[in-house]
């Protein structure tokens, strides 16, 4: 029983292998439609129940997609369809893991917006000032801040700074790490320490530094910002974020 299922397996990752083989030479390209199933099993030296399997991992991956009467397709290939599961590995991060994470994304987004203080057009940094604008508001309620609102508008800043990168690999990897779960869990950890208002203030610098398109700065103050809650979420790794 055991031996039939490794072979169903290792039949499945010929179809993975040799559609990515495919793609790889250019024979597949995005949009291209695959050859009907038939003709395909036969190429690939697979049995077709084999080759729907691998057809299903691979749209599952966001590599392929079946259109209903109308047989499969290579999707575009976006940067942000492909790395989306990253996301799941952000949600699901034990908060002992949490830093980790968390230096993965500093990283990343010391690039974002060092590229992005090169490249950013006047109408993404008047989005930015609307952003940080709306997390103004939300923290003018000394006694009840809109925790929700204020992860959201977070995660559209960081967001934004990342696209305006016009690196769409890395914007998708940032995208990504900013997992909503994960964040949820990690600012109700810091708003029951009063440190809103200093994010907001770190949010003001970085956007500061793209007014001026100076990558050097804009890089180091994002590093700063994001350090800061990196090493909050090793101190209180051992603690229950939910927790009041």
């Amino acid at each position: 029983m055991s031996d039939s299922h490794g072979t169903a397996r290792s039949q499945t990752d010929v179809v993975i292998q040799g559609i990515k083989d495919m793609l790889t030479r250019g024979d597949l390209q995005p949009g291209s439609r695959l050859p009907i199933e038939k003709d395909l099993a036969a190429l690939l030296g697979v049995s077709r129940g084999s080759l729907r399997e691998g057809v299903r991992a691979l749209a599952t991956l966001g590599v392929l997609e079946t259109r209903q009467g109308d047989g499969t397709y290579v999707t575009a290939l976006d940067p942000a369809a492909l790395l989306s599961p990253l996301g799941f590995l952000a949600d699901l991060q034990q908060p002992a893991h949490a830093a980790d994470l968390l230096a993965v994304r500093r990283v990343l987004e010391a690039e974002s917006v060092s590229l992005a203080a090169t490249r950013i057009t006047d109408d993404q940094l008047d989005a930015l000032e609307a952003i940080l604008t709306r997390i103004d508001r939300t923290l003018e309620d000394e006694d009840e801040v809109d925790l929700e609102e204020f992860i959201n508008t977070d995660t559209e800043f960081h967001r934004a700074i990342a696209a305006a990168s016009g690196n769409p690999p890395l914007a998708a990897l940032v995208d990504a790490l900013v997992g909503r779960t994960f964040r949820a869990r990690l600012w109700r950890a810091i708003s029951h320490r009063g440190s809103l208002r200093e994010t907001q203030r770190e949010h003001r610098a970085i956007l500061d530094e793209l007014v001026r398109r100076d990558p050097g700065r804009a890089s180091i103050r994002m590093s700063t910002h994001l350090l800061g809650v990196e090493e909050f979420s090793a101190a209180h790794a051992d603690e229950d974020p939910e927790a009041g």
